[in-house]
C-alpha cells in the first residue's frame, strides 16, 4: 500500500490552534486526544483492511473467526461473542450471516437454550483464520507504527481512557491457593 504524501503541517495542532484562537481553551486539549485518537484509528484500520483484503475479510469478520478459533471447541454463543467483541448483537448477527453465508461458519442451536445460538468455526474457517492472523501479524502487528515503549504506553492510557468510560472493571482478586 504507497503511503500518501505527507501534509507540511500537522491539521490537528492547527484544530488546536484554532480551538485556543476561538477562546475555547478548556475544550482545546480534549478536542485534540479525540481528534488525534480518531485519527489513529483510521490510519490502523487502513493498514488492517490492506491486509486483510486479500482474505475477503473486514476487521470484524477476521474478529469473529479469531474468537471462535481461540474457543477451545471452536463454538461459542452468540451473545458470548457479542459480550466479548463489545458490539451490539446486530453487528454480530450481520456478520454472523455473512460468514455463514460463505461457509466460515455454522450456526447451530445453543445445546441447553433453546432461544439462543452457537457459531462454530468451520474447517474453512479455520483455514482462513489461520492465514489472515500469519498476514495481520507480519504485516501490522509486529510494527505498529510505535516503539515498543510507547506501544506499552499508549496501550496504558487507552485502558485509562477505556475503564473510566464504563468498558471494563479491574478483575476480582483471586484467593490464595489452599
Amino acid at each position: 500500500m504507497a503511503l500518501p504524501r505527507p501534509l507540511p503541517t500537522d491539521p490537528l495542532a492547527e484544530a488546536k490552534r484554532q480551538w485556543l484562537a476561538h477562546g475555547w481553551t478548556e475544550a482545546a486539549d480534549g478536542m485534540t486526544v479525540v481528534t488525534s485518537v480518531m485519527r489513529a484509528q483510521q490510519l490502523l484500520l487502513a493498514r488492517v483492511d490492506a491486509s486483510l483484503k486479500p482474505f475477503g475479510l473486514s476487521f470484524a469478520r477476521f474478529e469473529v473467526l479469531r474468537l471462535l478459533a481461540f474457543s477451545r471447541a471452536g463454538r461459542l454463543p452468540l451473545s458470548s461473542v457479542v459480550a466479548r467483541l463489545q458490539v451490539h448483537a446486530t453487528t454480530v448477527t450481520s456478520t454472523a450471516d455473512r460468514l455463514v453465508r460463505d461457509g466460515l461458519i455454522l450456526r447451530e442451536p445453543h445445546p441447553h437454550d433453546r432461544r439462543a445460538a452457537m457459531l462454530a468455526l468451520t474447517d474453512d474457517g479455520r483455514a482462513l483464520v489461520e492465514r489472515a492472523t500469519t498476514a495481520l501479524n507480519s504485516e501490522v502487528f509486529s510494527r505498529p507504527g510505535v516503539n515498543s515503549t510507547d506501544a506499552a504506553d499508549l496501550v496504558a492510557i487507552v485502558a485509562r481512557l477505556r475503564k473510566n468510560a464504563g468498558d471494563f472493571t479491574d478483575p476480582r482478586p483471586q484467593p490464595d491457593p489452599l
